[in-house]
């Protein structure tokens, strides 16, 4: 028990996907036997570190491994980039939230954005094997910034790329390319969407007049993840409910994106003058 203990919470495997993208593969084996797809972990790197909520991208029942894949976009996603293979982390708690519904739907889009496409993973994984049509939408900002199109081209039937700026795929955007597809006249019967605020409200829209059901994983501000703090309440027809304990998975017709987005931004500030001290602190080592 006192070497299992040891192996825990324990980063096995780092790769760089993209640019300030990062995957590790932690020894948890509780976890990893717990954890469907859609579900989060809250992690702390270190003793005086921030709680994380990160998506799980991937187990491994047999090594006992979880995978998550992050953006490095703060202080705390930053000092957690600079963990190393072996290094153990603080605390690894969950799995978290409610799981993703996995049934045979018939055909299904899956819709992944920037590192939204990390959590997009296994649910997508999940949907092929109950026997879905699954159809994969990936989109990027720009070519280097795209992630897991090797893995999505294995678990899809149809693959499509976009890219803000045209350097790979179809210029343009995610929401573009489920148009056309509803255009073109796919029975689709249901969506899943992860990725920003603004992305997953607008391809919610364009699936709105055709009464497509559309999942989207919601990522506002979280503190305990366990329904304690109230921190990521959400709106969600017209009733207040909380990501980590409710979701994180809702019907994205019923989400308040604009409240969603409103809370998201509340402490750019205080974000922005704690990167810049931690930028500041490492130069001056």
């Amino acid at each position: 028990m006192e070497i299992l203990k040891k192996e825990s919470n324990k980063i096995i495997r780092k790769e760089e996907l993209a640019p300030l993208n990062k995957l590790f593969e932690i020894k948890q084996p509780n976890i990893a036997r717990k954890a469907v797809p859609g579900q989060f972990i809250v992690i702390i790197h270190s003793e005086n570190g921030e709680r994380i909520p990160l998506t799980i991208a991937d187990t491994n029942k047999v090594k006992g491994t979880i995978t998550i894949i992050f953006q490095e976009v703060g202080k705390s996603t930053m000092q957690l980039g600079t963990f190393k293979e072996g290094d153990r982390l603080q605390d690894v708690v969950g799995p978290l939230g409610k799981p993703t519904e996995i049934e045979h739907y018939g055909t299904v889009v899956c819709i992944g954005g920037g590192v939204g496409i990390a959590p997009l993973y296994p649910i997508t994984k999940a949907l092929k094997e109950e026997g879905n049509k699954v159809i994969g939408i990936l989109g990027a900002r720009t070519k280097e910034l795209l992630i897991l199109e090797k893995e999505f081209e294995e678990i899809t039937d149809e693959l499509y790329i976009t890219t803000d700026d045209g350097s790979y795929g179809r210029k343009g955007f995610v929401s573009d390319e489920l148009s056309r597809l509803i255009g073109e006249d796919y029975k689709i019967a249901r969506v899943w969407a992860i990725g920003p605020a603004i992305m997953m409200k607008v391809v919610s829209e364009v699936t709105r007049p055709q009464n497509i059901k559309t999942i989207v994983s919601l990522n506002p501000i979280m503190v305990d993840g366990t329904g304690m703090c109230g921190c990521c309440r959400v709106e969600v027809g017209g009733e207040t409910k909380f990501a980590c304990v409710d979701g994180p998975e809702f019907d994205g017709h019923l989400v308040d994106f604009d409240l969603l987005m409103k809370r998201q931004a509340m402490y750019k500030r205080e974000e922005k003058l704690a990167l810049e001290s931690y930028i500041q602190s490492k130069r001056g080592k």
